[in-house]
């Protein structure tokens, strides 16, 4: 009887917290609203902004991002590219069109049918953390590619497994409980300290979570895609690796030596084995490379559209 009784008021805690993560998640949406515009493509809709004009030039933000990340880089390659952010398949305002969604080769499938839309000809295509992979999955379905700005790119295979927080979260049983239970009462200071971990070893900016859209990322929908594409990642970077010798356009990397996220020695110093590929390390810099030294990553894709002429 206890036993029952325990059961029965967990399953209505829970049910409580799937009602308040869903109030949550509207006032998110009140605060942080979309931005660009939608394209359908097949059974998604796909976010996308549109600034500047030029060589099409492809921004794709990393786990638990949005456009919102992209866009001080946005403003900054606006002045001579016309540059594309998308939302990535589940995350941001694109739809999550299902499961198949969590292979990095299907969100470049979607986002490239909805550039064709666009009318993107012939881009650099540059994808920061997660969506380094997106970009390499983008080059090796897509010979009109240009040109590849990988940022911190988690696009090789590495040992071990994922964050076990990470892995407890995306099971059934943490889909029921973790999630819905973050989503509904996360308190602002946690996320704060997930954006400090995020730059680390260098400083957040203050207006980061505001200007970014942080709380995005923890509405329901938008956590448990996130979490089950992390999942996935590693078995997906396994099977692209052995083709990116395939690869004959430019290919610009820059990383962060001291990156605590993803691992400079590990993701970035063996793709220097690739002929094709030309590796900025930034030492003292950390995981968010577009805010830290931006610099260096508009240097690094004015060189890959210098390469790719």
């Amino acid at each position: 009887m206890i036993r029952l009784i325990s059961a029965i008021s967990l399953i209505a805690l829970l049910s409580g917290c799937n009602a308040l993560a869903d109030a949550r998640a509207k006032r998110i949406d009140g605060r942080f609203p979309p931005l660009g515009q939608f394209v359908q493509v097949d059974d998604a809709t796909i976010h996308a902004e549109i600034t500047g004009s030029g060589p099409d030039l492809i921004l794709i933000h990393g786990a638990s991002g949005s456009t919102r990340d992209m866009a001080d880089l946005a403003a900054r390659l606006s002045t001579r590219y016309r540059v594309i952010r998308f939302d990535r398949p589940g995350l941001g305002y694109s739809s999550n069109p299902g499961d198949k969604t969590n292979s990095p080769l299907v969100q470049a499938e979607y986002l490239r049918k909805a550039a064709e839309q666009l009318g993107v000809h012939h881009p650099v295509v540059l994808g920061h953390s997660y969506g380094g992979a997106v970009a390499m999955a983008w080059a090796l379905e897509e010979p009109d590619t240009r040109a590849l700005v990988i940022l911190a790119g988690a696009v090789l295979p590495w040992e071990g497994g994922n964050d076990d927080l990470y892995s407890r979260a995306a099971t059934p049983l943490g889909e029921a409980t973790l999630e819905p239970l973050a989503s509904a009462f996360l308190p602002d200071w946690a996320l704060h300290r997930v954006i400090t971990n995020l730059f680390k070893p260098n400083a957040a900016p203050d207006d980061y979570a505001e200007t970014a859209g942080a709380a995005l990322a923890i509405r329901p929908d938008t956590l448990r895609a996130n979490l089950r594409q992390l999942r996935e990642l590693k078995g997906y970077v396994r099977l692209m690796a052995p083709n990116y010798r395939k690869l004959t356009l430019p290919i610009e990397i820059v990383h962060g030596t001291d990156d605590p996220v993803v691992s400079y020695e590990v993701q970035s110093v063996p793709m220097q084995k690739l002929p094709n590929v030309h590796l900025t390390p930034l030492p003292g810099v950390g995981h968010m490379v577009h805010h830290v030294a931006p610099d260096a990553v508009v240097s690094a894709v004015d060189r890959a559209f210098a390469r790719s002429n």
